[in-house]
């Protein structure tokens, strides 16, 4: 499991940002639709990039999660960053960060999930581009036709019963 830490001596000086795995396609599909909902409000970086800026965050942490630092120095891990990215978009109609600040169960059940998906990347990148397509820019709801596909597959053993 990531460490959730707190706090950074290194904030950023203009714009939270938030640190990702510059390696992991299934990170840079998803930071690219956040990308698409925040503008320029947050600043994206690899931590390969800008690891060195935060000394007080160790490589192998950045290697867990995905890391929101606020202006403040205050670090967001892991599902509450993405979350906390969403706190900057341009249409925040999203309680999810408020909820893994309030409920405990919210925040388990997040942080489970997000472990479950780090440690098995690959597998959710080829899921999501099932799902969606290739292109986060312009998502395509192929999961609609597999959904349609179950139901008349599940309607034509019925009838057959």
């Amino acid at each position: 499991m990531f460490a959730k830490l707190s706090k950074t001596n290194f904030p950023p000086s203009v714009k939270p940002t938030l640190v990702w795995d510059g390696d992991c396609t299934f990170c840079k599909f998803w930071v690219t639709r956040w990308k698409m909902q925040t503008g320029d409000a947050v600043e994206y970086k690899t931590y390969q990039e800008v690891a060195e800026q935060f000394k007080d965050i160790p490589i192998k942490e950045f290697k867990k999660a995905s890391r929101f630092i606020d202006l403040d120095g205050a670090i967001y891990s892991g599902p509450n960053s993405a979350y906390k990215s969403y706190t900057y978009a341009k249409k925040n109609t999203l309680p999810w960060h408020q909820w893994y600040q309030n409920h405990n169960w919210f925040a388990w059940l997040s942080d489970h999930a997000y472990n479950f998906i780090a440690k098995h990347r690959s597998a959710f990148y080829k899921f999501t581009v099932a799902c969606f397509g290739k292109t986060p820019e312009r998502l395509k709801p192929y999961w609609m036709l597999y959904v349609i596909g179950l139901f008349f597959i599940s309607f034509g053993m019925w009838m057959i019963l």
